[in-house]
């Protein structure tokens, strides 16, 4: 497996993954960071429980510029139907 540090974020983002006790990255992980940072468009799919939202989260955060106001992210999630099948 890849360690955070070899996947090029910044200090501030490799610290607060440290703080959060992850050291390397699922395979999830590897592929759509380094892919995010390239500015790719990205769509994955892996199993409950392998990072995702770390996953399509990191080059999120790793692309805002704090200085600017405007909107320069988008993440559209799906949400399971709950309740009323007929929804």
């Amino acid at each position: 497996m890849v360690k955070f540090s070899e996947l090029n974020l910044s200090e501030t983002t490799l610290k607060s993954v440290r703080r959060m006790g992850f050291e390397e990255a699922t395979p999830i992980q590897e592929g759509t960071i380094r892919l995010g940072m390239e500015g790719k468009d990205i769509i994955g799919q892996a199993q409950t429980g392998t990072g995702k939202t770390t996953a399509f989260g990191i080059p999120l955060i790793e692309k805002i510029d704090t200085k600017d106001g405007n909107v320069q992210g988008l993440i559209i999630a799906p949400t399971p139907r709950i309740g009323n099948p007929g929804l």
